[in-house]
């Protein structure tokens, strides 16, 4: 399994921290499919992200429906206001 060097693995980390929960799963998600066989184990353990995690994020990804890009969670505050 091909693994990222040292530099580049600090920057996905970076990255995953700044996402939101739906975003980061899909993150995660696309990484492991560029890298193939091993790929959501090494993900999982750089990430510290739960592999069904990873894999739902998977299956996100390869749903027919296209992306949902609505809001992840209600507006706690009327925007009018």
């Amino acid at each position: 399994m091909k693994s990222y060097a040292v530099a580049i693995e600090r920057q996905i980390v970076k990255f995953y921290s700044s996402l939101n929960e739906r975003d980061s799963r899909r993150y995660a998600a696309v990484e492991v499919s560029r890298l193939g066989h091993g790929g959501l184990e090494y993900i999982s353990g750089l990430l510290s992200c739960d592999p069904k995690t990873i894999r739902r994020g998977m299956s996100e990804l390869k749903a027919e429906e296209e992306l949902s890009m609505d809001r992840q969670r209600k507006k706690g505050v009327d925007e009018n206001r």
